[in-house]
């Protein structure tokens, strides 16, 4: 792996480690943020080590759908809940009319939301 898509996919791994931090710490919200971030960069660095330029998107089945274009089998992703997560990143951010992100999410979310990172991360870092 050449070093930029390196570097994408030591921040997703930096960012996971900062959703667990945050889960651990009950703020959820937080949590699912980063842990999306994580699942987010660990795809677009799998992109740029298939030469391929990542767009500006936190769609996450976006992101899968260019991976499988460039010649990934991407079946293995394709079965986890990241349209979910992809929502967790806009949500966990910004108020909801007068509901803060913070009332958003419950334990449950933030445990689906480290997992589902967590897989994306060991399914793409199995590729090295």
């Amino acid at each position: 792996m050449n070093a930029r898509p390196q570097a994408w996919l030591q921040q997703a791994r930096n960012d996971l480690a900062m959703a667990q931090l945050a889960r651990d710490n009950d703020f959820l919200a937080q949590a699912c943020y980063f842990a999306s971030q994580a699942a987010e960069k660990a795809l677009k660095g799998a992109l740029l080590e298939l030469g391929t330029e990542p767009p500006h998107t936190h769609v996450l089945n976006d992101l899968l759908d260019r991976l499988h274009a460039a010649g990934l089998n991407t079946n293995e992703l394709n079965a986890l809940p990241l349209r979910g997560l992809s929502r967790m990143a806009i949500q966990s951010r910004y108020p909801v009319d007068a509901t803060p992100p913070s009332d958003l999410f419950d334990s449950g979310d933030a445990d689906l939301a480290l997992s589902t990172a967590s897989q994306v991360l060991r399914v793409l870092e199995a590729l090295d």
